[in-house]
């Protein structure tokens, strides 16, 4: 099921939906954050990923807006540990490499560190072919 959160002016900022298909949630992110739409946002993504025992997040920002550095050691320190205990355990980022929200992505993948197995992508074949191969990786291993 589609969920849209929307900003104080009623535009959408962030779309969740678990991809029963590929068996991951995918999240989209347009415009700019605030560090309450990012918070608010990212706990809204645990959920599906809670509900269908989901290891695995397509989080896309490709179309988000200036940097959200605000809040990536809110999501190293607070989001990653939770997102783990929910389950979580493989995170393809996509960016547009030379945009400012590449740059607060990277802080994001230094301040997460080993807890999660976390790529940037420039594409999104290239995130989904990823998270792909390390379902399969993970069906070898069962």
């Amino acid at each position: 099921m589609l969920t849209e959160l929307t900003n104080g002016f009623g535009k959408v900022y962030l779309t969740i939906d678990y991809d029963a298909a590929n068996r991951w949630v995918h999240n989209n992110w347009i415009g700019y954050q605030t560090y309450t739409g990012v918070l608010a946002g990212a706990d809204a993504c645990l959920f599906p990923i809670r509900e269908n025992h989901c290891a695995y997040l397509l989080n896309d920002n490709r179309q988000v807006l200036g940097p959200w550095d605000h809040a990536v050691e809110w999501i190293a320190t607070n989001w990653a540990p939770r997102a783990t205990e929910a389950g979580l355990t493989h995170f393809a980022h996509i960016v547009s490499a030379e945009s400012l929200a590449a740059d607060s992505a990277r802080s994001m993948f230094l301040g997460i560190g080993g807890r999660l197995h976390m790529r940037m992508f420039s594409n999104a074949e290239e995130a989904q072919d990823w998270l792909r191969a390390a379902q399969m990786e993970a069906g070898r291993t069962k």
